[in-house]
């Protein structure tokens, strides 16, 4: 065979590949290139799930007639024109593959109009052949309809689904575009059916809203808002508390520069924050902005652009882990929230709320002297608290009436959840998993607040590695001695282990080098020393703790709840189980009907 160019078409066709995969595809660049434009109103029409016909109207800039033949170029487009403009890319596409692409699988027309312009102009493209550019009524912006998606290239149309799922890919995707721009309205159309309309949302009240259409009531009451910067970084946007949890990453939008992506360093920095307070197999929910300067970001590593590579990946990633850890153990003692699902409106209340009676508030540190007697008087922790105590450090209090947050304890159920009463009304904790909570703390506070402490081993351990792990390690000597593993190089594929973590004397010392070493080499660091030795001080944790049918007086609650609010994480225990429940007036109102 001899070599030949190919024919333009069939590039095109071949760029589509990588390009358009559904209709879902069509209708992510063709609305890209709409806010890429200026655009603030994005209306999207679907026939049979864009199958049959996709149409995107936006009222944005706008092209000249002469532009309109160059869009569909591959390779022209007016959104870079050095490597510079690559190296800091801050629109949504940049290519100029989009159009052609589309139109090589495709019946397209499109249609614009410039605000100065009289009338716009439209061309279409039939089988690879644009037509010349004609006059048009149309409003200011584009408009671009694709009919008989895949028409020419039955194999791919074969792959294709249902019309309902490829219309669900669709409206997923519309979601994402209203979480990244709230400055913007959507609109989605299917089969002649308005089936979501979002107005544009600029201030907080609006983007609730929003945020309440796009991912649920739920999940904005369980939600907090986050708002950090460190230097030119900046991370903000809703993170769910850990009990609002999903059995599949659904829930899960991250944004670089208001692009959505999905990237292995935000995904880890993500699993660590989350790691002592959710269920395994469960996952967090999120909608986080990250902006950072285009120069630090690379969004030319992927076709569809789903992929970015940071250029300082560490510091993104121990940022976004910090941001989120604070935000997460600011849950366990922050706002209370209301829970869902009780059936009904709010009903005015006619109660007039006053706080527990004097008698049931004793001094703190009276309180924390009888917790201390909650594991006997062995017991490092219970002295812990105690001292904890008189350090002068004061429980969260609501700022309005001065009853510590999680209130003052009224009974005890079954032996298994205190019944406390604050401002807001009833709490509900579960004794035995804000106990293990707060032990877990102490314990991690006393194993790793100097450092990983190390044991020597009587007999030093060989470990056989490959040259290039020994190469890892005699490197990264000093970061191995950080996590407690001291060792020498004994050979050009040998290493001696002579010290390893007290909490893992008894582990498989040259499997735990081997899996470090794997970490550093991928990731640059390993967190797996320290999530091994956290597994047995959780396991410590749950057999210190008190346990369920243990009665205790009220002193020893009040204490229990006093301590719960001085500790971070404390709304969950180290598995994931919410410790306390919130019922307010109004819900209980409901329950009994009142005010109707």
């Amino acid at each position: 065979m001899t070599i030949k160019p190919l024919p333009s078409h069939l590039i095109n066709q071949i760029a589509a590949g990588e390009v358009v995969e559904r209709p879902s595809s069509v209708v992510k660049e063709l609305v890209e290139n709409s806010l890429d434009a200026g655009a603030r109103r994005v209306i999207v029409k679907l026939e049979q799930g864009g199958k049959r016909a996709i149409r995107v109207i936006d009222d944005g800039t706008g092209m000249h007639r002469d532009e309109l033949a160059l869009s569909l170029q591959r390779h022209a487009t007016s959104k870079i024109t050095s490597l510079e403009d690559l190296e800091r890319v801050a629109t949504l596409g940049f290519r100029g593959e989009a159009l052609p692409s589309i139109a090589s699988v495709s019946r397209l027309d499109v249609a614009s109009r410039q605000a100065q312009a009289a009338h716009g102009w439209s061309i279409k493209v039939r089988r690879g052949e644009i037509s010349d550019a004609g006059p048009c009524a149309v409003h200011c912006g584009t408009r671009v309809d694709v009919e008989d998606l895949f028409y020419n290239v039955p194999a791919r149309r074969k792959f294709l689904r249902t019309d309902r799922t490829e219309f669900s890919h669709v409206d997923l995707l519309l979601r994402r575009f209203a979480l990244a721009r709230f400055d913007v309205g959507f609109e989605l159309e299917h089969n002649g059916k308005s089936t979501s309309i979002l107005a544009p949302a600029i201030g907080e009240e609006e983007q609730d809203r929003r945020i309440d259409r796009v991912m649920g009531r739920e999940f904005l009451e369980h939600s907090v808002r986050i708002n950090q910067q460190r230097g030119e970084i900046g991370l903000h946007g809703w993170v769910a508390e850990p009990r609002y949890n999903r059995a599949q990453a659904d829930r899960q939008f991250f944004f670089v520069n208001g692009r959505a992506v999905r990237d292995r360093v935000i995904s880890h920095a993500v699993r660590k924050a989350f790691q002592d307070v959710l269920f395994h197999g469960r996952h967090p929910a999120f909608v986080l902005f990250l902006e950072l300067p285009p120069q630090g970001v690379d969004v030319n590593v992927h076709p569809q652009k789903h992929e970015v590579r940071f250029r300082a990946a560490r510091s993104v990633h121990d940022f976004l882990f910090s941001a989120l850890h604070h935000a997460l153990a600011d849950t366990g003692s922050g706002a209370l929230r209301p829970g869902s699902g009780l059936p009904g409106p709010l009903a005015p209340s006619d109660h007039a709320y006053t706080p527990v009676q004097a008698g049931m508030a004793m001094p703190v540190r009276d309180q924390f002297s009888a917790y201390s007697m909650l594991l006997g008087s062995a017991s490092t922790a219970g002295s812990e608290v105690a001292e904890s105590a008189g350090s002068g450090a004061e429980p969260d209090q609501d700022a309005q009436s001065g009853v510590p947050l999680l209130g003052y304890a009224l009974a005890q159920l079954h032996g298994v959840y205190i019944l406390s009463q604050n401002s807001a009304g009833l709490v509900m904790t579960d004794m035995h998993a804000a106990h293990e909570r707060i032990t877990y703390e102490q314990l991690k506070s006393r194993y790793g607040g100097n450092g990983i402490k190390s044991q020597r081993l009587l007999v030093p351990v060989s470990v056989q590695l490959s040259e290039a792990e020994a190469d890892l390690a005699e490197e990264h000597m000093d970061v191995l001695n950080n996590l407690g593993l001291v060792l020498d190089r004994s050979g050009p594929e040998t290493v001696l282990l002579r010290e390893v973590p007290s909490l893992l004397a008894d582990c498989d010392a040259a499997k735990l080098l081997q899996d470090v070493l794997s970490d550093i080499a991928s990731q640059g660091s390993s967190q797996r020393v320290t999530n091994e030795s956290n597994e047995i001080l959780s396991t410590m944790a749950r057999h210190g703790s008190v346990r369920a049918n243990r009665q205790l007086t009220l002193p020893e609650m009040n204490a229990l709840l006093r301590e719960m609010e001085r500790t971070e994480r404390s709304g969950h225990c180290n598995h994931g189980r919410p410790t306390w429940v919130q019922l307010d007036m109004p819900m209980l109102d409901r329950l009994f009907l009142r005010g109707r």
